[in-house]
């Protein structure tokens, strides 16, 4: 029995993310395409933290270092599942070997100019939403032009739409006693919105070389991907298509790990899984301050198991 790897979307970074991460060549190779020299200055600027086109590059650069310094340390064998979050789905790519950390920042950094130039004609943006019912769902959706950008579990959806109207539905769901909060995230992705930029992603990726995944690996728009075409499919796809989290974290599940292992800022991803599928623990790298720490946990897992 092994272990699986998600990684982490926007909206959870923070300047003391990552206590354990070395300034590697990742991480340099980050900074400069952002043309900043300390990742976690910027990042105490809420402001900089949100704008797509910083938030895209940092976090894949991120995951990839901390993912490259964690490996080696992790008990054989490799992971038996990979997936990402939203932009983590680039990380977890590079994870699963289709393509290198450089290639990987450089996607993350077009990818990001592509969805903000396809978000200029509309002022778009993302709201988190737990605790609703379907009923509601659809009511808030068409009330106020929303669609399902990510859906999350039975009752918990992020919904994007126009943000000139993202604070009147976030009151509006309130009031029927749902938790709901705007994001930091500055364009409705995985939204029609978006179709411009996943067009224009699919143009940039079609002539590059990507490799066949060495793990198993789920797109959380189009299931379980291995060859290059439906790799880049997915990936072009998954930015104006609702990401399908829940049948994501269902097909991880069915790997029979022994943990799962969040690679990125926070802990959504931990606890999505901790309050979905119990009887198999999830940690974020977040939480520990050595990799060392973070190794042992996931041999206690396997060994337990």
């Amino acid at each position: 029995m092994s272990y699986a790897v998600v990684f982490s979307g926007q909206g959870m970074q923070h300047p003391d993310m990552l206590p354990w991460l070395a300034n590697d060549e990742t991480v340099h190779a980050m900074q400069q395409l952002l043309g900043i020299d300390d990742w976690r200055a910027c990042v105490k600027d809420p402001v900089w933290a949100g704008r797509n086109a910083n938030a895209q590059v940092l976090l894949t650069g991120l995951a990839l270092a901390a993912w490259a310094q964690l490996a080696p340390c992790l008990p054989a064998p490799a992971p038996a599942a990979a997936a990402g979050y939203s932009v983590g789905e680039l990380a977890a790519f590079s994870a699963a070997g289709v393509f290198d950390a450089n290639t990987a920042l450089e996607l993350a950094h077009r990818r990001a100019a592509l969805m903000d130039c396809a978000g200029e004609s509309n002022s778009t943006g993302l709201m988190g939403v737990s605790g609703v019912t379907e009923s509601l769902l659809e009511r808030l959706c068409e009330e106020f032009d929303l669609v399902v950008a990510i859906r999350n579990g039975i009752d918990s959806v992020v919904l994007g739409g126009l943000q000139v109207v993202l604070p009147l539905a976030i009151e509006a769901a309130q009031r029927q006693g749902v938790h709901a909060l705007l994001l930091n995230v500055q364009v409705a992705s995985h939204t029609r919105w978006m179709a411009a930029a996943a067009q224009g992603f699919a143009a940039h990726i079609a002539p590059l070389a990507f490799r066949a995944a060495g793990v198993p690996l789920f797109s959380d728009a189009a299931g379980r991907v291995a060859e290059p075409p439906e790799l880049k499919h997915a990936l072009a796809m998954q930015i104006d298509h609702i990401v399908r989290w829940d049948e994501c974290m269902e097909s991880v599940a069915g790997r029979r790990v022994a943990c799962v292992i969040e690679i990125g800022p926070g802990r959504a991803l931990a606890r999505m899984w901790n309050g979905q599928y119990a009887d198999t623990p999830a940690r974020s790298v977040d939480e520990f301050r050595s990799v060392e720490a973070i190794a042992r946990y996931v041999q206690k897992c396997m060994t337990a198991a």
